[in-house]
């Protein structure tokens, strides 16, 4: 694959949390089997936020997706759907550069 092939902005990540470990990694299942992420990153977090008016602090999973642009819908949806949050958080973040390998490694293991 040539260079000029890759353009780093047609690549994301995208961010969500969930506080159950086995509703993370039945949403990291789902996005790799149906090629919606090539690669799912899990971290352990404090989240402090307002719900309904009230403080709330809670142990959470942070799950850093990678992906294309053109799998973001697909992709939150499919978070949408798993998720047992109402309102869960599923954020997408832009890149603007990136090492030409990952991201042909991310291009051949993610479908639109």
């Amino acid at each position: 694959m040539k260079p000029a092939d890759l353009n780093p902005t047609d690549y994301c990540v995208v961010l969500t949390t969930t506080n159950d470990k086995h509703n993370a990694e039945h949403i990291i299942h789902h996005l790799l089997e149906h090629k919606l992420a090539a690669c799912v990153q899990v971290l352990p977090i404090e989240s402090h936020y307002l719900w309904q008016g009230n403080y709330c602090q809670d142990k959470e999973l942070l799950l850093v997706i990678k992906t294309q642009v053109a799998c973001y819908a697909a992709l939150e949806s499919a978070v949408q759907l798993l998720h047992p949050y109402q309102v869960p958080q599923i954020v997408q973040l832009p890149l603007t550069q990136g090492f030409e390998p990952y991201l042909a490694w991310l291009k051949h293991n993610t479908q639109p």
